[in-house]
């Protein structure tokens, strides 16, 4: 197996969102917020370089760690694979059920739980931070005698396949399937945040971990998304870190050096004594759900639309193994990718800073990966396309937008797509 799932995977996932998203413009039934989606998405690129690199970064240290395995599996029977594959989503259970019960866990977790909205471009809103994490559980499949490019290829694989229940448009099924696969009824209820529903449904291909250990919910009222406390924001970094942030103040805020200590491992929400309860945003308003919208940048739809389909093959050459660019190039260039997803968040809410950020982002993004291409000899047709959406960038910014400082509309109205 591949280490190589993720860029494999791409043009199904891109499919399967696009062929959603299509069956929601024919029902119009309001499941895709523009907003919303273009928020997941950039943030979907920037996540995919960190999931790479993270990958090769836990390479070596399982590879160390297989060394004391007393066996070696062969990864390319049926029956080991099967095993594997059964060993992932039972150790992603535990993971994910940690990522849900311990401040530490939250913290890396919850940027996946920040969207109000449940559609496949949700999906693929995932923390830079939770991957780190994932990887402390699944060390004991390599300490069995599985392959460590096998656990990490099978770790992806098991990723790419829960992608699919994120979605409103498959009903429950029938029963019989219901009671044993991880279905979209199933994980619209972990998605919510319906009092019935919190903390419940943390599987990820068999639902029987649920049944079995206690934390399995039907799906039997309408399910509304998001965080109980809402993000309110479409910016990656403040998405990605704010948990972290309220984690750090509440250890420096406490006078007790223990509590500075046990807070990140605590259940959930669990603050030390010393400090006052923290009030929570509620997401609702004289009893109806109020979702979060912002104050865009006028015209600046077809320019986003533009530059979510560019920034794919921006992020293949971070991800896929066949890459001309070297290990700084990607960095470098997966560096750009999140102040790309930084500008988009600041357009959708017309921050100052936003478009000469993103001009910046172009102009840098264009010269060095045209640069890049031609000093890895790469085919002259790939640094001619880069400079090609290069001018077309420039010029769309500069005169279809109006150049930086341009005045912001003056209504807000809800972020609606469909």
């Amino acid at each position: 197996m591949s280490l190589n799932v993720y860029a494999v995977a791409t043009p199904f996932v891109i499919a399967l969102a696009l062929a959603e998203f299509a069956w929601c413009v024919v029902r119009r039934n309001g499941y895709y917020s523009f907003q919303d989606s273009i928020a997941s998405m950039g943030t979907a690129v920037m996540n995919q370089c960190v999931n790479v690199a993270v990958a090769l970064l836990v390479l070596p240290l399982f590879t160390q760690l297989g060394q004391y395995a007393p066996w070696r599996l062969d990864a390319s029977s049926p029956l080991s694979l099967v095993a594997l594959f059964l060993g992932v989503d039972f150790l992603f259970y535990w993971f994910h059920r940690f990522g849900h019960r311990t401040n530490i866990g939250w913290a890396a977790h919850s940027p996946h739980h920040s969207t109000e909205e449940l559609n496949y471009a949700v999906a693929l809103r995932a923390s830079v931070t939770q991957r780190l994490f994932s990887f402390l559980f699944y060390w004991p499949l390599v300490l069995v005698g599985f392959p460590p490019e096998a656990v990490l290829a099978m770790v992806a694989f098991h990723l790419v396949l829960q992608f699919i229940p994120h979605t409103r448009v498959i009903p429950k099924l029938p029963r019989w399937v219901e009671s044993w696969l991880n279905t979209p009824s199933h994980h619209r209820v972990h998605h919510a945040r319906n009092d019935a529903y919190i903390d419940k449904n943390y599987a990820g291909f068999l639902i029987i971990w649920d049944r079995m250990f206690g934390t399995y919910a039907e799906e039997t009222e309408p399910c509304s998304y998001g965080l109980t406390t809402p993000a309110n924001t479409w910016d990656p970094t403040a998405i990605n870190f704010q948990a972290w942030g309220r984690l750090v103040a509440d250890a420096v805020a406490t006078k007790r050096l223990g509590d500075r200590l046990r807070i990140w491992v605590m259940p959930t929400g669990w603050r030390p004594a010393d400090l006052p309860p923290r009030a929570l945003g509620y997401w609702k308003q004289e009893g109806v759900e109020v979702k979060y919208h912002s104050r865009e940048l006028s015209g600046v739809r077809g320019y986003l639309v533009f530059q979510l389909f560019a920034s794919m093959p921006f992020m293949l050459l971070v991800s896929h193994h066949a890459s001309p660019l070297s290990g700084w190039q990607k960095v470098a260039l997966s560096l750009l990718l999140w102040a790309m997803a930084t500008a988009w968040s600041g357009m959708l809410e017309s921050k100052a800073w936003s478009e000469p950020l993103e001009l910046a982002r172009v102009l840098a993004m264009g010269v060095a990966v045209t640069l890049w291409l031609v000093g890895a000899s790469a085919p002259p047709a790939w640094s001619a396309l880069t400079a090609s959406w290069l001018m077309v960038s420039l010029v769309w910014l500069r005169v279809a937008r109006g150049g930086a400082g341009q005045k912001p509309p003056s209504s807000e109205v809800p972020s609606t797509l469909l």
